[in-house]
């Protein structure tokens, strides 16, 4: 028999959730609340409003992996609870990272004896490895010139305007001058002779990019240390080469095996390569591997043994989660070199087929390059009645692609560009199917008027008012005109709607 009874406080975790209270009261956005939720409504509040982000797969902006196999997802779910710094505790976890490190250190032609471990460390991706090698530079070359008797106060690195944000955070954060080779239009990486011009004595080391964040291309690493050895011999320095290799690392090796870029070049000192980029694991996971130990100054690693035993440790972090290192290493041995090697040219290839879909608009100028990382840059030829990339890009939203706009870097910021990366888990039939929304978004800017440039006031309507004396001209305002725009605007998206509900009524 089914007694039933009115709910009382502790019932509650026996309704529904949509039939509680919690879905009708709003919960706590700045402090903790005084009282408990039950776990079901707790998880569906979140779950709910988690439902208006955009679908991972479908941010074309990112780099960072958002597939992984259902096994590597267990793997992940069974680590998760476990801190990789307790290495005594958890000896396999260390050895797999340690396998990692080998694996990815051979990949990069690191010089190893036959029995010889190579020399890096995991970290929570590669903004932290290019701290950890901008580090280790730092203090070899202020070793190097205390040992000479000379001046070690004012160090510098030597980029391109092209990098990415943490070595200008590396700079700031660890008091380095930033000396940046400026682009320039139709050349948008640095130029190697450019930046061996720039370095002088006080150069801690010169970093080159295996694939730029703005349009994916590889920068020329064997001319720069051809040149770079050159000026070495001429001024007796030492300079050495940080590769950045965070997009790159994983695409070279696989589709471009002769291109010379990492530790087969004398002056390449040190690489970071960014697990959760074409590594293919989730966010979370970077590697620096260094070209041997005499590139990794001692007194930077730290010996701890309040956890167990003794171990070694350089990072900037101390605790850190294990998932990411194991699932890693699922990876590298799941898929081996044969399905890496498939996966990269797969998204070559359907970057190729993205890039011609857009040619054959005959509206874009491909700024990106066929040899490099699967990215596809591409700005308007002629912008279609003032508008623009960021218009296309907001536009694109619409059909739930994320596609960003921006500005090429210093000398070249007048350029305009949209990209699109290309992952593992991005299809053809997804690269087809966005070639017809931009098409689309490009008839729909056509059919709107032109926008607003409230910077340069360009464009104004006249018209004419009957004054006492006559007939007067009068500008309208820049807010005015903006009215108008959002009227038109308005009445077109009311007019598709109509025209659409027509269609399937007559359906």
């Amino acid at each position: 028999m089914v007694l039933s009874k009115p709910a009382s406080d502790s019932d509650l975790s026996m309704l529904a959730t949509s039939a509680s209270r919690y879905v009708r009261d709003s919960l706590p956005r700045y402090e903790m609340p005084e009282n408990s939720i039950p776990k079901e409504a707790a998880y569906q509040i979140i779950h709910d409003e988690l439902l208006l982000d955009f679908k991972p797969k479908l941010n074309l902006a990112s780099f960072v992996t958002t597939l992984m196999e259902p096994e590597c997802d267990k793997l992940i779910m069974e680590s998760i609870n476990k801190n990789y710094v307790d290495m005594d505790e958890y000896p396999v976890t260390t050895e797999l990272h340690n396998r990692c490190v080998n694996m990815i250190a051979h990949l990069f032609h690191t010089p190893l004896g036959e029995s010889e471990d190579a020399i890096g460390v995991g970290t929570v991706g590669s903004s932290e490895a290019i701290m950890l090698a901008g580090l280790a530079f730092k203090r070899k070359w202020q070793n190097k010139r205390k040992a000479e008797g000379k001046p070690y106060d004012k160090p510098n690195i030597v980029t391109g305007a092209n990098v990415q944000v943490c070595w200008e955070k590396f700079a700031r954060y660890f008091e380095v001058e930033l000396k940046e080779v400026k682009v320039t239009e139709g050349y948008y990486v640095m130029d190697p002779a450019k930046a061996v011009e720039m370095v002088d004595e006080n150069t801690i080391c010169v970093a080159a990019i295996l694939g730029s964040t703005y349009n994916g291309e590889f920068e020329d690493v064997k001319l720069l240390n051809d040149l770079l050895l050159e000026k070495n011999k001429q001024t007796e320095w030492d300079t050495p080469i940080h590769v950045d290799a965070a997009s790159g690392g994983f695409i070279a090796p696989f589709i471009y095996p002769e291109l010379e870029w990492d530790f087969r070049l004398p002056l390449v000192k040190s690489i970071n390569v960014s697990g959760h980029k074409y590594g293919l694991v989730y966010a979370g996971i970077g590697w620096n591997i260094w070209r041997s130990k005499d590139d990794l100054p001692e007194e930077l690693i730290f010996h701890i043994k309040y956890l167990g035993a003794e171990q070694s440790t350089f990072t900037l972090n101390f605790s850190k989660g294990s998932s990411q290192i194991i699932a890693q290493y699922y990876q590298l041995i799941r898929l081996g070199q044969e399905g890496y090697k498939n996966i990269m040219e797969n998204c070559h290839k359907n970057a190729m087929v993205l890039k011609e879909g857009l040619e054959k608009t005959g509206c874009f100028e491909i700024l990106s390059k066929d040899d490099g990382v699967p990215v596809v840059a591409f700005s308007l030829k002629n912008k279609k009645g003032s508008h623009d990339e960021f218009e296309v890009s907001e536009m694109l939203r619409r059909y739930g692609w994320i596609v960003p706009a921006y500005p090429m870097p210093a000398d070249a910021q007048h350029v305009i560009v949209l990209r699109v990366v290309i992952r593992a888990e991005f299809s053809r039939t997804l690269a087809e199917r966005l070639v017809h929304d931009i098409t689309t978004v490009l008839h729909e800017l056509e059919k709107l008027p032109p926008k607003v440039n409230s910077e340069s006031k360009e464009f104004h309507v006249n018209v004419e008012e009957n004054g006492s004396n006559g007939v007067v001209s009068k500008r309208k305002s820049d807010l005015e005109t903006q009215r108008e725009i959002t009227t038109y605007w308005k009445n077109y998206v009311s007019a598709q709607k109509e025209i659409k509900r027509q269609k399937v009524m007559a359906s």
